[in-house]
């Protein structure tokens, strides 16, 4: 991944230098477990512990030469140890992908808990600013059209909620992948068996595979790259929403401007949503590098490399560019602009028609026909719409609708505070608690 989208903490766990060091850290398990068992004299492995060193350029240059980079790593690795006896132990019993796979469910590990915090500490976030804006009143919109009231705060706790639902995913995706597998070439034990393969897997603190081929098979990775594109869309959906609102006719929200930031080179008035715009479209890559994923699984027989090269793109990526959404979204959410007077001029735009359904309700409610109350009602909300005069004025003025609801009736139709009644219920029902403070 580019620099641009890449926070030094995630970056750093995928440099070679860290991938490498889990190879090791797989083949030094390895050796000490069978240390343990017997297998491997003690000296081997303490001698391999003590003085296996990393060398990514060494690594590197030996397989520019022998085209296999596990032999390449062996082979540097066993140059540092510079004790023959010792290094003829490295990698004893062990296939290419024993290694690899379990070093890349020790990396994926790394890259999961600085992603988990970041979708919780967005969700704070968010539950944060919708608390602050629960009782701020906005017009709900069905298909872009004004459809009827909410407030800004329970939009933002609709996002919450999705918020938690990607921790849970996240979560159980995460511990999906914190497997290994040290099951030999075809998965079939046959070197060093179950046992020891559970015991080194645990030393690494990953559980182990109940059964693999020569790879773990790809469905976790393809669950864990389609819930990072899912938490992808999530931000997506958030961004575009706040894109939407910042529109000129709309203004009721803004993403953070700073002072020496310019929006056109040749528009010294625009104040455009860029880092809206930079979510969506980062949604987009991630999103395709799960179908990448998907198309991992099926691979031939017990194991080729087809899926190899594709991870070594898709891995690192998705969970750069996530870590990095969730820190921009965070940013975002937490210093946008909102404008609850904007957000009540465009609900009041339409001069009542938003309450057209209660109207509707209302008139079948105290006695009349579904179907004469629906044209009535619509009768005046088309005629209001096209000239853009006062619904409201209109209905009172029908006979056939005051014949129905007097004046009071009327009044509680057009009542906001109506409308919203079960904001704190909803409130409640989301956050698990009633209180009208906002969390600190």
């Amino acid at each position: 991944m580019i620099a641009r989208y890449t926070r030094p903490e995630m970056g750093r766990i995928w440099t070679e230098e860290n991938k490498f060091q889990k190879w090791l850290e797989v083949e030094l398990a390895a050796a000490d477990t069978l240390a343990d068992a017997g297998v491997v004299p003690r000296e081997a492995a303490a001698r391999l512990r003590e003085r296996s060193r990393i060398d990514v350029t060494r690594i590197l240059e030996i397989e520019s030469r022998v085209r296999h980079d596990v032999i390449a790593f062996t082979v540097a690795v066993g140059e540092t140890v510079a004790d023959p006896e010792a290094a003829r132990w490295l990698h004893y019993g062990l296939t290419s992908n024993d290694v690899v796979d379990t070093a890349q469910a020790l990396l994926v590990r790394e890259a999961s808990a600085l992603i988990e915090p970041g979708i919780e500490r967005f969700g704070e976030i968010l539950e944060r600013r919708a608390w602050e804006f629960r009782d701020v009143p906005q017009i709900g919109r069905t298909h872009g059209v004004h459809a009827e009231p909410i407030t800004f705060g329970l939009k933002i706790a609709n996002w919450y909620d999705e918020n938690r639902r990607d921790l849970a995913r996240f979560r159980a995706a995460a511990r999906e992948m914190a497997v290994g597998k040290i099951a030999g070439a075809v998965g079939t034990c046959a070197h060093l068996g179950p046992e020891i393969e559970q015991k080194i897997c645990r030393r690494l603190g990953l559980a182990v595979a109940p059964i693999s081929s020569q790879v773990i098979e790809r469905d976790r990775h393809a669950h864990y790259l389609a819930t990072l594109a899912i938490v992808a869309a999530s931000l997506e959906r958030i961004a575009l929403e706040i894109r939407h609102l910042q529109r000129t006719e709309e203004r009721e929200v803004e993403e953070p401007f700073g002072g020496g930031q310019r929006g056109s080179s040749a528009m010294p008035h625009k104040r455009n949503p860029v880092g809206c715009e930079q979510i969506c479209g980062l949604a987009r890559v991630v999103r395709a590098n799960s179908v990448a994923a998907m198309e991992n699984i099926a691979l031939w027989h017990e194991r080729d490399i087809s899926h190899s090269s594709v991870e070594r793109v898709i891995l690192p990526d998705s969970t750069i560019l996530v870590d990095y959404m969730l820190h921009r979204m965070s940013e975002i959410v937490g210093n946008m602009k909102v404008f609850p007077e904007r957000m009540r001029r465009n609900l009041d735009s339409t001069q009542g028609l938003v309450f057209s359904g209660q109207l509707l309700q209302d008139l079948v409610e105290h006695g009349a026909r579904r179907e004469d109350a629906y044209k009535w009602v619509q009768a005046h909300a088309m005629a209001a719409w096209e000239s853009e005069s006062s619904f409201r004025d209109r209905v009172t003025a029908d006979p056939n609708i005051t014949k129905i609801l007097d004046a009071k009736s009327l009044a509680e139709t057009f009542d906001l505070g109506r409308q919203l009644k079960s904001v704190d219920a909803i409130f409640a029902r989301v956050f698990g608690r009633k209180s009208s403070a906002a969390p600190s």
